[in-house]
């Protein structure tokens, strides 16, 4: 993941040939997962008030996902993502932060965070100093009623730049972490799986680890669940495998099931994104879990 700024997101979209448009942004994807599989949920994000703004709005609003925050009236654009995708499904992806980088705390809708039994943020959105002050907001909030937060590492690259402050919020701030194999190694530097599952196991209440075709690692304390990963008939587009296993396991945990099943629920969530162009479900993540084959 590349950040770039508005002038060099023009330039490349230019450059680019026919692709997709569609709404996305990491949290918001996971959002529209967990609506697709059945869940209520929010969003709290910034978004301008211009064209690509209102389609956001109106995507996450159509697949049901409660969006209320106030659109950015003057300053930058929209954030934009162009994704380039090789014909391994690996992607480059050349982020524009945009207006997402105004979210304040003054966007923070207490009651819907109270409302929430989770509340997941995203690491992408560490960067601005403002969208810092409202994650600490939001996470005041959450445990002021007694509900549990969420973070995503999001990708290496920020990880490397705020590995200091991640730590310190696992000591006592989150209560489940996000993160793929290449990302928790980073954390915790060091070089192998193993080591850096035994330091996480300390670090917070739930570890949800996801190791591409190895399948996921899901840890509380001393239970921990090896998950395989689910099949899938050719892999197109990695984009969003992440952001969707967050929407199974988020929606699994919220149904209060055992965790081998939310892990479960999340490899079929990111089987089906993985499975075609975009980070959007395509097929009814619903029926794909009410389908399932049962132990």
């Amino acid at each position: 993941m590349n950040l770039i700024d508005e002038t060099r997101a023009e330039m490349l979209y230019g450059e680019m040939g026919p692709g997709r448009e569609m709404s996305g942004g990491s949290a918001g994807n996971t959002a529209a997962g967990i609506a697709s599989l059945g869940g209520v949920c929010g969003f709290i994000g910034k978004v301008h008030n211009d064209e690509l703004g209102k389609v956001f709005t109106h995507d996450m609003r159509a697949a049901g996902v409660e969006f209320n925050t106030a659109h950015l009236v003057g300053g930058p654009a929209t954030a934009r993502c162009l994704v380039l995708v090789t014909p391994d499904a690996e992607r480059t992806m050349n982020t524009y932060l945009g207006a997402c980088v105004e979210l304040g705390p003054d966007d923070i809708d207490e009651d819907q965070i109270k409302r929430a039994q989770v509340t997941y943020m995203e690491g992408y959105l560490w960067d601005p100093p403002l969208a810092k002050d409202a994650f600490r907001r939001a996470i005041e909030v959450a445990h002021g009623a007694g509900r549990k937060t969420a973070l995503t590492l999001s990708d290496s690259f920020c990880v490397d730049r705020y590995r200091q402050e991640f730590l310190q919020l696992l000591e006592g701030d989150i209560d489940i972490l996000f993160a793929n194999e290449d990302e928790l190694k980073s954390l915790y530097q060091v070089d192998s799986f193993d080591d850096a599952l035994q330091r996480v196991q300390g670090h917070c209440e739930i570890a949800a680890l996801t190791r591409s075709e190895k399948g996921s690692v899901i840890v509380r304390g001393n239970e921990v669940h090896v998950i395989d990963a689910s099949p899938v008939d050719r892999v197109v587009d990695t984009t969003g495998a992440g952001d969707l296993f967050a929407s199974g396991f988020l929606y699994g945990l919220a149904r209060g099931y055992d965790l081998k099943t939310c892990g479960t629920i999340a490899g079929l969530a990111a089987a089906e994104i993985i499975s075609h162009f975009g980070a959007r479900p395509e097929t009814s993540l619903k029926t794909l879990v009410d389908d399932r084959p049962r132990t």
